[in-house]
């Protein structure tokens, strides 16, 4: 494998950088850790880490000290034991340079079985300038825990947030001209329809829904069928037909189980958890637990699903009269899971979409997701929700976003503001 790894390198020692738009994560350059970088497939890690790289050239290191290597790349066909040939090819391309000076970027890794010890001899021997990216959470997480602790400092990179979205399509912000403030609203609704995969964003409008279906197959069939090594492709495909479908609402394992049972299917329950939890690592699907203070209880409760992406769900599934208020509360449960915000929803008797841990605050904040409460009805349905809530959590503040309206109310002591998602993601 030397001589590939030579070609992969002096390729990437010629390349003329592309330009690239900064994302809204800081990641260090200096940090002494190994840097992980996670998040689904296609949502820009690799972006990210040639943007680190470009600063590395801004502050004058050469070029010949960047070992960059993707993976993915089809000339690489590896095991792990081919990786020291990454090393030698290093030392004999460019002798002159150390290998302690150089920085070492490793994209989509954890194609490469038993990759992390290779990693960690590179950190703990060689250098301390390594980063690595990967778009599988859970095979990551356990071998950084295992291999790699206390050595690392893990960043997650989803989609684009909408103020990034605004900056890639070059849409200024400025909430004191009618104008801007237009084509700000315009953007929400094709943002919250279209998502954030920068591909799709900066692409051609035509190729959109193609382009995040290939996504969709792509994540079933190479990152979850053949990595996890399912067999019983009809199960894992109604399951996550039902997972989807189920988005922003309760989904039960053991219902989808009785759904395939009565339809003819003979399965082990535990495979619908297996499918269940592999989609989570490959960053298709995340979900949050009800909120409750016994931790055991909240885990043993009905886990409510949402998508990775507005665009990936909105390609894939359809339901008319429920997919816009859908789409709305995907963006919102996007936006704290971006922040790495703890989240659970709340449900006894009513229901609040999402109870939040401000950690500036120290304190909960439960929030609701209503796309249009103009109705009055609606607006006493989601008020009572945020209301008991708030009670039962001794709480005396909550918040509503909504598509329409902003104003603040009290309601039996509880100070509740209004705010438009415009606001509230910008």
């Amino acid at each position: 494998m030397k001589d590939e790894f030579k070609e992969i390198l002096s390729d990437f020692n010629e390349w003329t950088l592309p330009d690239i738009i900064k994302r809204e994560i800081d990641v260090p350059v200096n940090s002494g850790k190994i840097i992980t970088l996670i998040g689904p497939r296609r949502s820009g890690k690799s972006y990210c880490l040639l943007y680190l790289i470009k600063q590395l050239l801004k502050k004058r290191i050469q070029k010949k000290q960047i070992v960059y290597v993707n993976f993915e790349d089809e000339r690489l066909e590896i095991k792990a034991s081919d990786l020291d040939d990454l090393l030698k090819a290093q030392r004999e391309l460019y002798p002159g340079i150390d290998l302690s000076s150089c920085y070492f970027f490793f994209d989509e890794i954890q194609n490469i079985t038993g990759w992390d010890k290779f990693v960690r001899r590179c950190y703990d021997s060689i250098s301390k300038h390594v980063f690595i990216t990967g778009s599988n959470a859970t095979l990551l997480s356990t071998e950084i825990a295992s291999s790699l602790r206390g050595r690392t400092l893990t960043y997650e990179l989803l989609t684009l947030s909408f103020k990034e979205y605004l900056t890639f399509k070059g849409i200024a912000t400025n909430k004191q001209d009618s104008a801007s403030k237009a084509d700000v609203n315009r953007a929400l609704k094709t943002y919250l329809n279209e998502g954030g995969f920068p591909e799709i964003v900066l692409g051609k409008p035509s190729s959109r829904v193609k382009v995040l279906q290939e996504y969709f197959n792509v994540m079933l069939y190479r990152d979850l069928i053949q990595r996890y090594k399912f067999t019983n492709l009809d199960i894992v495909r109604f399951f996550l037909k039902r997972n989807l479908a189920a988005n922003c609402s309760y989904l039960s394992l053991n219902k989808v189980y009785l759904d395939l049972r009565s339809q003819g299917y003979k399965l082990d329950k535990n495979l619908l958890y297996q499918v269940n939890e592999a989609a989570k690592a490959v960053y298709l699907t995340m979900n949050i637990k009800k909120f409750d203070y016994s931790e055991l209880k909240s885990l043993k409760s009905d886990s409510k699903t949402y998508c990775v992406d507005n665009g990936l769900l909105s390609a894939t599934t359809f339901n008319f009269d429920s997919e816009i208020t859908r789409l709305f509360e995907n963006a919102i449960f996007l936006h704290y899971r971006r922040t790495q915000t703890p989240m659970f929803y709340y449900k006894n008797g009513k229901e609040c979409d999402f109870v939040i841990y401000n950690q500036k605050k120290k304190q909960w904040l439960p929030v609701q997701a209503c796309y249009d409460m103009r109705k009055h009805l609606t607006f006493e349905r989601e008020v009572a929700g945020l209301v008991s809530c708030c009670k039962a959590l001794n709480i005396k503040a909550g918040l509503i976003v909504t598509m329409f309206e902003e104003r603040e109310i009290i309601k039996d002591s509880i100070k509740i503001s209004i705010v438009k998602l415009v606001d509230f993601l910008s």
